[in-house]
């Protein structure tokens, strides 16, 4: 039997969207009568394109090949119909990257700086919690996540987790805020603190660090997100724990200083994607980049 592309395009509407009845007002069609059409592809097919969770549907093994090949076939249908409207060939590819929103803008910069200004492409950025962007993965919503933790994947969610760059956190305070050759529990005793939250793998590692030196900081702020972080700290005057990609900028103009990585404790960029048969060139571009290129920057 031959494919039906009339359900397919069901199935990949479904799947886009993530949720069986939405899916079925979009359409205009009852969800009674799009469930019958999807399990007509399915029997086609004969494999199970969902698993069906109580009111949630995830994409099984097959349902994943599906779709990949249903993301092709509808772009370029798309493409072809522009061409017909217009006379002009607008190939374009799309590429969906979410970010954890406490994520350093400069690294999120840094990793997509070999796609920036390129015609052909779509680049669409979102950001949230680790979490939902976990789900909008797994329902092939986005095509890779930027984090700075990984995750495990299973059967279900074959999410892959690969660790991009690793760099130093450093003490960050204004310029001649202290001696140069004032150390690290000295700034902790003596300077107030701005810290990430206490949720944060940064903070976790400090607070690890300041138990083993027996040094207890004086704290003035807890921020998650880097980006405020990054703010208090150039316009406060107050020192705070922080990666250099953070502040690269005011580092470089020498608004901020480095007074010198803190001993065991680290940020871990990771990419997290889900296996994928046929993986896309521009994941595959951005993912194979070497971890120096992602961090440097001139702090002179």
């Amino acid at each position: 039997m031959r494919l039906n592309y009339h359900h397919l395009y069901y199935f990949w509407t479904v799947a886009r969207v993530g949720h069986l009845t939405r899916a079925a007002e979009s359409l205009h069609i009852s969800q009674s009568a799009l469930s019958g059409q999807i399990r007509k592809l399915e029997d086609n097919l004969g494999y199970d394109l969902f698993l069906r969770e109580g009111r949630q549907l995830k994409l099984s093994e097959a349902g994943r090949i599906a779709f990949t090949y249903a993301e092709d076939i509808f772009r370029r249908g798309a493409e072809l119909e522009a061409l017909l409207r217009s006379g002009q060939h607008t190939s374009r590819e799309t590429l969906r990257v979410g970010a954890v929103a406490t994520l350093s803008r400069n690294f999120q910069e840094g990793f997509l700086r070999p796609l920036l200004g390129r015609g052909d492409l779509d680049l669409k950025l979102q950001s949230g919690v680790l979490d939902d962007l976990l789900r909008r993965l797994s329902a092939h919503r986005l095509d890779l996540i930027l984090s700075n933790q990984p995750v495990q994947g299973d059967d279900r969610n074959p999410w892959r987790s690969r660790l991009m760059a690793r760099q130093p956190v450093s003490l960050i305070g204004p310029p001649e805020g202290v001696g140069p050759d004032a150390s690290f529990q000295t700034i902790i005793r003596e300077k107030p603190l701005i810290l990430p939250g206490p949720e944060n793998n940064i903070r976790q590692a400090f607070d690890q660090l300041c138990d083993v030196h027996q040094v207890y900081p004086v704290i003035v702020a807890e921020v998650d997100d880097m980006a405020m972080m990054r703010l208090l700290t150039r316009d406060t005057g107050h020192f705070a724990v922080l990666p250099p990609v953070v502040v690269r900028d005011e580092l470089k103009n020498g608004k901020l200083h480095s007074y010198g990585a803190l001993p065991g404790v680290f940020e871990e960029f990771y990419a997290i994607r889900i296996h994928r048969q046929f993986e896309s060139t521009l994941v595959r571009q951005l993912i194979d980049q070497q971890a120096d290129e992602l961090l440097a920057f001139d702090a002179s």
